[in-house]
């Protein structure tokens, strides 16, 4: 296991499930960086880090964490963008939702409002090394610390979502952020990223906003 992967354990919170079964994630993607994450999962079977901003979703689901086989359920979310959040294993998020994901060449994020990957890393190593040298800005730490300040720990299976999209000019800041349960806020913000693909040059996008 790589130092990074150790030094990120070692500073996160408990283990989200006690179970260690045979972790297999390449049920789900054949990509070789799935044995690393075997290995991280292995250690750590899913916990929290940077006062909840980061989540690293456990193998299996237990009766307040949901899995990583059933985050990667196609049902369960990943539909309702069609086309465009597949070919992805979804093991990790930012406390806005945003995902992690391994596809075959290496580590990606992936922008639930507008559907679009990046890659960021080629291992799960690289991928900590980042998380630990950035965490502010990759996990929202800070945004994330002030929330919880005013109101109260994030709860499991909820995200700090933007009332106005970050995309459409919504600001990173704790007034333009509610709590939400997070599989429902990218069904919501799904509609937006379809929305941004498909919309003609001077059309408008019609948005849902909370108070």
């Amino acid at each position: 296991m790589g130092f990074y992967v150790k030094k990120l354990v070692s500073i996160c919170g408990d283990e989200l499930s006690t179970k260690h079964a045979n972790h297999n994630c390449s049920v789900l993607t054949s990509s070789s960086v799935c044995e690393q994450l075997k290995e991280l999962l292995a250690v750590k079977n899913g916990f929290y880090g940077f006062e909840s901003a980061l989540h690293v979703f456990p193998y299996e689901s237990t009766d307040e964490e949901i899995g990583l086989l059933d985050w990667n359920e196609k049902s369960l979310w990943i539909a309702y963008y069609n086309d465009m959040a597949l070919d992805a294993f979804y093991f990790a998020e930012d406390v806005f939702g945003s995902q992690f994901c391994v596809r075959n060449d290496g580590i990606y994020s992936f922008d639930p409002e507008t559907a679009d990957f990046s890659k960021i890393a080629e291992t799960i190593n690289d991928w900590c090394h980042l998380i630990l040298n950035d965490y502010n800005i990759l996990t929202g730490y800070s945004l994330a610390h002030s929330w919880q300040k005013l109101h109260g720990a994030i709860p499991p299976g909820h995200r700090l979502v933007p009332k106005i999209p970050f995309v459409t000019g919504g600001e990173y800041d704790i007034e333009n952020l509610y709590l939400e349960c997070t599989y429902k806020s990218l069904i919501a913000r799904a509609n937006l990223a379809l929305q941004i693909r498909d919309i003609p040059d001077g059309n408008t996008i019609k948005m849902i906003t909370q108070e």
